[in-house]
């Protein structure tokens, strides 16, 4: 089908249908499947009158990579809409306690697929990322991040230094993410409207940016190796936020 992606598995079939940011063209199911969780599918095509077929299972799989599991189900989608710029700020200087994100240049799908869905569970209010020299919303990217794409705010913005300087106009605290940084990132008050800056899987934070930051962060290393993968610490990072927000 021209200009359609497609998304691949039960769960993020499942996200896709209960998504208002997706529109799904068409839903191939493979003969002979039977799993609750397929007839769930299902039913919510009939609700969203949304065209399913049933195809021998050969058939889906010569519409992915070898070898992949598509566990019986692919669904034909328009792409995944990036959330208005100016929206998004708004919504995060207005709120009493944001919390968002600033990925500064990544560019591993797989990468931003688990960073989506570590901001989808802990429940934060948005992700900017640049328009260039980084990756964007693919179907690599929705796949790894289990159906969250469908649920993050998005954005795209031209020049992240502009947004980190008109985010500090408006009283939002920004804290970069670094090997360098003065400060363990759980003595941050992440309680307070913060936007988290995360930078590339080779460099990091630019340098223009990291000198914007309000204060960096880091997170101690006992072992040998002196990082840890841009999602892993991203996950890290966000999950202290929330535990320091639902503290009694």
């Amino acid at each position: 089908m021209k200009n359609s992606s497609i998304i691949y598995g039960i769960a993020p079939v499942l996200e896709a249908l209960s998504a208002d940011n997706r529109k799904i063209e068409k839903i191939l199911i493979a003969e002979g499947r039977q799993h609750q969780r397929i007839n769930e599918i299902m039913s919510l095509a009939r609700q969203r009158r949304i065209r399913f077929q049933k195809r021998p299972r050969h058939d889906l799989s010569k519409l992915v990579e070898r070898n992949t599991n598509h566990q019986g189900v692919i669904a034909f989608t328009s792409s995944t809409s990036y959330y208005d710029s100016q929206r998004l700020f708004d919504e995060i200087t207005e709120k009493e306690n944001s919390l968002s994100l600033i990925l500064d240049g990544v560019q591993d799908p797989h990468n931003l697929g688990a960073i989506l869905r570590s901001v989808e569970c802990v429940g934060a209010d948005g992700v900017f990322i640049p328009e260039r020299r980084a990756v964007g919303l693919t179907d690599i990217v929705s796949k790894s991040s289990a159906g969250a794409s469908e649920h993050v705010k998005i954005a795209k913005v031209n020049n992240l230094n502009q947004l980190v300087d008109q985010l500090k106009a408006e009283g939002v605290w920004v804290v970069g993410a670094s090997g360098d940084g003065e400060m363990n990132y759980y003595d941050w008050d992440w309680k307070q409207p913060t936007v988290l800056v995360m930078g590339s899987e080779g460099s990091g934070i630019s340098r223009l940016t990291a000198e914007k930051c309000d204060v960096l962060v880091r997170i101690p290393m006992r072992g040998k190796l002196d990082s840890l993968n841009v999602s892993v610490a991203t996950g890290v990072i966000l999950f202290e936020s929330l535990r320091q927000r639902t503290k009694e």
